[in-house]
């Protein structure tokens, strides 16, 4: 049970796409909430982590990357990200320090001035570069924006991240645990699959696919007097060449997908699941705010 002296509070993970946002969260959690793939722009919809400790409790909103948007899809993502900002106690801007400055993060920055909360830069992929460099990317950040923390750590190896972590902490304000000790996450499972399912379309596909492609969950039911899960999803592509990618020659590629996915969705339930998986074609359906409601990407949300 906590005390009075028990501290939570709500932490917007932010940064340019691929700097290391989902590793870290998955980091701290030891479990598999947000997707990872080496290809930008991969986490869409406000991925939180809930990591609790004896005396406070962390709810981390992993944001979708900031961006210079391109079509409605982007505009909502960049929207909801912003928003976010203005909702939390504490945000972290993450970079990966083997890019250095960009384009990007001048554009988070002029976002970041325009929020009144404690801003923490968090330097990753440290392991990455040679400690020699940080220094001049610490004073360059510095000129641009008055930051709260200045912490330098490697999510993929943890190092310095319980570090950062305490640092964290004593920013947090007194408050109530929001959830429950053992539950990581507010997001619902048929969420959480869909995204598993889709983080193996992205690994296992061309430079194409990313943008392009939607998980929706269609069913997921227990088979009777036995202990298996069946799930049913549909993977959204908006073009014809797309699916034949995703297919693969005799459906090749898609059982790939399946298999890896289904291990990962067995490790999630804690039970045998038994993964159909189709593709359709649904042309444009990133600039189709219809579509963009079916498919999960909710604006009443954010």
């Amino acid at each position: 049970m906590n005390n009075g002296n028990f501290r939570s509070g709500f932490i917007a993970i932010i940064g340019r796409p691929n700097v290391g946002k989902s590793t870290f969260l998955n980091h701290v959690l030891g479990q598999k909430i947000a997707i990872m793939s080496d290809k930008p722009q991969t986490t869409r919809n406000k991925i939180q982590g809930v990591y609790t400790t004896e005396h406070s409790q962390f709810v981390f909103i992993d944001t979708p990357g900031i961006h210079k948007p391109k079509h409605k899809l982007g505009d909502f993502m960049v929207q909801s990200s912003i928003n976010t900002l203005n909702e939390v106690d504490l945000i972290m801007f993450m970079i990966n320090a083997k890019e250095g400055f960009g384009k990007g993060d001048q554009f988070i920055i002029d976002k970041l001035k325009e929020v009144n909360q404690p801003i923490f830069l968090v330097i990753n992929k440290i392991d990455e570069v040679h400690p020699d460099e940080l220094l001049p990317l610490i004073s360059l950040y510095k000129e641009k924006l008055d930051f709260q923390e200045i912490i330098p750590i490697s999510a993929l190896n943890g190092n310095n991240v319980n570090h950062l972590l305490e640092v964290m902490e004593g920013y947090l304000p007194e408050g109530p645990q929001f959830y429950p000790e053992d539950q990581i996450t507010d997001h619902p499972e048929r969420f959480i699959i869909s995204e598993l399912i889709r983080e193996k379309v992205l690994h296992h596909t061309r430079e194409e696919i990313p943008h392009s492609i939607a998980v929706v969950i269609e069913g997921i039911q227990p088979e009777e007097n036995s202990h298996v899960i069946n799930v049913q999803a549909m993977i959204i592509v908006e073009r014809s060449s797309q699916k034949g990618i995703i297919i693969g020659k005799q459906g090749q590629m898609l059982r790939q997908i399946g298999t890896e996915a289904r291990k990962d969705i067995e490790s999630l339930l804690g039970s045998r699941v038994y993964l159909e998986l189709w593709v359709k074609v649904q042309k444009d359906w990133r600039n189709r705010m219809t579509h963009l409601k079916d498919y999960g990407y909710n604006e009443d949300e954010y």
